[in-house]
Order: structure tokens, then sequence, then C-alpha cells
């Protein structure tokens, strides 16, 4: 079942306690041409260089490692557009629990290989035709199944919150001015929302979006949930959820102080200076705040404040990537 409990600051300390010495403490880089670049002081989480590849780990094992195996034998089903599949499979198998994962028919095939390889059941689905909550709530009526979504779970959410409280944590938390987050759903942007809150940071906090699904930023606009529109295309694959997720919007409806956005040529600039700079892959949804920072006037509202970054992730199909960064190259 989901679940729509609003997760608090108690939550996220506890998911802390859970995935230490579980979940990697990712680094902070800086660089000075990316101060210069963005006329702020930018420090760079590089969760793509978490277990998995992406922050999404977080959120699994903290939902999953607390799982009640009696109601639901069977394993659970998740659906994605690839890192919370790739997450909930690599967790499963460390857990002993069946995963079944709905992918869109459109997925980087690195990724559901990936899940594939976790030991994960694929089942893909047509994005442009089905719902992916409709076809896993079918799944989990075959048997006693637990659904793990990517967003509307509280213990998702407050996993994703590690990420945020682990650099304010770091950093001080009276270091930063603002974090600025990849949204796609909203789980993390909900989750670093909550962190500030337990760390008693005054730091604001803000989504970044692809310019072509920017559902957070409209629906923020509107205060009510709006969908992407049909046919949308962007580069962020993990980002392209369809409408934000319910239980993160009710956070981020109440805490963000804005939203950015990049396109994709932005986004692929700033997977090209991720790997000059600090020599790491960033895939393109994990770079999409980078790429606003750097790219979208409304970032001047950040000039001259400390600022976090966070690069949620760092599974890109090879070919993608070596594109990226040869167009997207900086001087």
């Amino acid at each position: 079942m989901l679940s729509y409990q609003t997760p608090v600051t108690q939550d996220v300390f506890d998911a802390a306690a859970r995935l230490r010495d579980v979940a990697i403490e990712t680094p902070i880089v800086r660089s000075d041409l990316l101060d210069e670049i963005t006329g702020a002081q930018v420090f760079v989480k590089l969760e793509s260089l978490q277990h998995t590849g992406a922050f999404k780990f977080r959120g699994a094992y903290n939902c999953l490692s607390r799982l009640d195996r009696a109601a639901c034998p069977d394993g659970v089903v998740a659906y994605s557009t690839g890192n919370h599949g790739q997450a909930i499979a690599t967790v499963g198998r460390m857990l002993g629990i069946p995963t079944t994962v709905v992918m869109p028919s459109n997925a980087p095939e690195n990724k559901v290989e990936k899940a594939r390889l976790a030991g994960a059941r694929i089942v893909r689905y047509d994005r442009e035709r089905q719902s992916r909550e409709e076809v896993a709530a079918e799944l989990a009526t075959q048997g006693r199944f637990a659904v793990v979504p990517p967003g509307d779970h509280h213990h998702v959410i407050a996993g994703q919150a590690t990420v945020a409280l682990e650099a304010l944590a770091r950093l001080g938390h009276d270091a930063l001015d603002a974090i600025v987050v990849p949204c796609g759903g909203g789980g993390l942007s909900a989750g670093t929302c909550l962190a500030v809150e337990a760390a008693e940071s005054d730091a604001q906090v803000w989504a970044a979006e692809p310019a072509a699904f920017d559902d957070t930023r409209r629906s923020l606009a509107s205060g009510m949930r709006e969908s992407n529109p049909s046919g949308a295309v962007s580069m962020c694959d993990a980002l392209l959820a369809p409408i934000p997720a319910e239980l993160p919007f009710s956070i981020n409806s109440q805490r963000l102080a804005g939203v950015l956005v990049a396109d994709d040529q932005a986004v692929a600039r700033a997977m090209a200076f991720c790997f000059e700079a600090f020599r790491v892959v960033v895939e393109p949804g994990g770079a999409v705040a980078l790429a606003a920072m750097m790219a979208d006037p409304a970032a001047s509202a950040l000039r001259g404040k400390r600022v976090l970054v966070i690069a949620s992730g760092g599974n890109v199909d090879a070919a993608l990537f070596a594109s990226a960064i040869t167009g997207g190259s900086v001087n």
C-alpha cells in the first residue's frame, strides 16, 4: 500500500541512523571556475558516487529495511524511470526481498539491465498510454506485495533527506544560504526541506527541473499539481515523472523557495563541466541543478550566496555521456 503519512524531522534522524555504515558518505567538491561562472560560492555534493550510482539508494534502503516481511511475503513492487528501480533491486538483493520493477518501454537500457542484473523482475509499460501507478497496483494484486513508490512514501522521503543532512553536518548548519536539488517527482527536494528543518538551518531549498518538464514550477504557481505535456522530451530521463508526487508536493508547496530550470544544452554543458573539473560522471538528470545554477537567469537570486548543489546520479549510457561532454565542453 502507498503511504501518505507525512514524514517529520525525527524520521530524518531515524533514517540517518539506519543508513550509517550502509550508505556512502559522498564527497563535496568545489571549483573556483564554477564560482566565477555562477557568481556564488558553490559546493557540489557528488551523490552520483552513491551505491547504485544515485541518491535513490538511501530511500530504498530506509524503506525496505523497515518492511513487515510477514505482510508482504511475495516481496515489493516499485515503479521507476531507472534509478529508483536499480536501488530497489539492489537493496532487495541485499536484504533477501524479491523485487518487481515497472519501467517505461523507453527507459535507458543500461538502467533496465542493471536492475535486472540485481535480481529484479522487470515489467515494461508505455508511458504515453499507461499509468505506472496503475500497472504497479495491478501487479500487487497478484500476490502479497508491498508497493514502494519513488516519492509517495514517508520512509523513502526520509531516506532521501539524508543527502542534505549529511552535507549540513559536514559543512555546518549555518554554512549555507541555499541548496539546489534536481526534481522529478519531488522526493529529493521534499526530503531536503525536511533535512534543513532537522538541522535547524536557515538555508533555502530550490528545486531544479528540465525546462520541458517544469511541472513543479507550474504547480507552485497554480497551487495544484500540474501535469507535463504529452510528447515532451528531455535527455534528463531520471526526471520525467508525469506529475509531481502527491506527498512530496504537499511538502514542497509549503517550503520550496523557488524552482530553476535548464534545457538539454545547458545540462550537457554541466555534465562536461563535472567531468572536466572533478573527473566524475554525472547523468543528465543528476546535472540539472548545476546546469540551472550555471544557465538559468533566475539563479541570479543566488549570486553572492553560499550554495550547495546536489549532483544526484551518474547512471548514463556511455554513448550519451560521450556526446554530452564532447558537445558541452567548457573552455
